[in-house]
């Protein structure tokens, strides 16, 4: 139940954050289409550190153990996901960008500002499972989707700045080898940039939107609902009797951090990657606005549950 409360003040303070980035627009300092900018940043500057970051802890056996039983997870929520996405795509007839959406989430930008508020700084490694797995899958089966391109860009994919962080810090973490202190510090704060940058993006781009096309759009509103409650909670029961089963001492909250990777809106990529492929990228949009929303009420319900 503590950990229901807390995540739910710190989605609250996370939309305080939004409601910055929204009036910064509606006041007329920035424009929506700023936002851009900060996109560039946190895409190929703080994610990267928030990646490489989360590595810099003390090598245990126990640590391993749970990255390995994390990234398995991952990879097992991903099956589920894009097997029930295209169960329930002949069913509803969704759209590529709409199967994407449910499929892959924001977890590079809003999950570890979340785990380092409710779990703390040594829990974050394991969300760094979830994120590489989904960047893996993202920039192969996501972008043929979106696309409609078949075949994968190899070399995109293998020199994609935040894999290569993720690939980097595991290195590190088995060598059990500390950044200098300078550098590491560096890093740690430029990772702490995640949580108000991203924010302020999704705000700026609340502020030019119209809000008819947010709220009366029927299809966003089942995509969400896919997105935000569905498959939580199908995870959810899918996860708490396989807890009990992992040879573990801290399994619960392994799977807890992963559950959060899992049920967060959907991935701001999406959006980007509709734009360059010309693949309704307004839409797309309005489908990640509408599930940040309802994501107030959705992941703390979700996480309850596990816990209950």
């Amino acid at each position: 139940m503590e950990i229901t409360v807390l995540l739910f003040e710190e989605i609250l303070s996370m939309l305080l954050m939004l409601l910055l980035g929204f009036s910064l627009v509606k006041a007329g300092f920035l424009a929506s289409d700023d936002s851009r900018v900060l996109s560039v940043l946190l895409l190929y500057l703080v994610i990267p550190c928030v990646i490489l970051n989360s590595f810099q802890v003390e090598y245990s056996e126990e640590t391993v153990k749970g990255l390995l039983w994390a990234f398995a997870a991952a990879a097992a929520i991903h099956v589920v996901l894009i097997a029930g996405t295209w169960i329930l795509g002949r069913i509803w007839r969704l759209s590529a960008i709409e199967k994407a959406s449910v499929i892959y989430s924001n977890a590079g930008n809003l999950v570890v500002p979340i785990i380092l508020a409710v779990l703390g700084e040594e829990w974050v490694i394991y969300s760094s499972a979830y994120i590489t797995v989904q960047l893996f899958l993202l920039w192969t089966h996501g972008k043929s989707l979106v696309s409609g391109e078949r075949g994968a860009n190899w070399r995109r994919i293998l020199t994609n700045v935040n894999l290569l962080a993720g690939m980097v810090g595991l290195v590190l973490f088995l060598l059990h080898i500390r950044l200098p202190d300078v550098l590491g510090e560096t890093v740690q704060s430029v990772s702490q940039m995640v949580a108000p940058a991203s924010l302020f993006i999704v705000g700026m781009l609340i502020a030019g939107m119209n809000w008819k096309k947010v709220f009366l759009n029927r299809r966003a509103w089942l995509v969400t609902g896919l997105r935000m409650v569905f498959f939580p909670l199908l995870l959810v029961l899918l996860l708490r009797p396989f807890v009990r089963h992992i040879p573990l001492a801290n399994a619960e909250t392994v799977l807890l951090v992963t559950l959060f990777a899992a049920i967060t809106p959907p991935a701001s990529s999406i959006t980007q990657m509709a734009q360059v492929y010309g693949k309704e990228a307004e839409y797309a949009g309005v489908i990640n606005v509408l599930s940040t929303l309802v994501c107030v009420a959705t992941m703390p319900l979700a996480v309850w549950i596990y816990q209950a």
